[in-house]
């Protein structure tokens, strides 16, 4: 699978996550996608969660890796860069 075609199958696994996250006043934004991790940015209401990194790991990794099973981690980042 082409770097494309995996970004575009891990796009199609937020958009299957992403209600959820909405429904809460949050979202998700694919930032990157690099080897074997996919680089993400919560946004909204999920920035100050405190439950924001169990979703990471159960309800947005678990996605992704069902959809893209060649992905080992999904990793948050700030939206903010240097």
């Amino acid at each position: 699978m082409s770097t494309e075609e995996l970004k575009t199958t891990i796009e199609i696994a937020l958009q299957e996550i992403r209600p959820y996250l909405e429904a809460d006043g949050g979202n998700i934004k694919l930032v990157e996608v690099t080897n074997d991790t996919v680089s993400v940015q919560l946004e909204g209401a999920c920035l100050g969660c405190s439950v924001n990194q169990m979703t990471l790991k159960n309800g947005v990794e678990a996605t992704i890796k069902r959809h893209a099973p060649q992905i080992k981690q999904v990793i948050e980042v700030s939206g903010i860069r240097f």
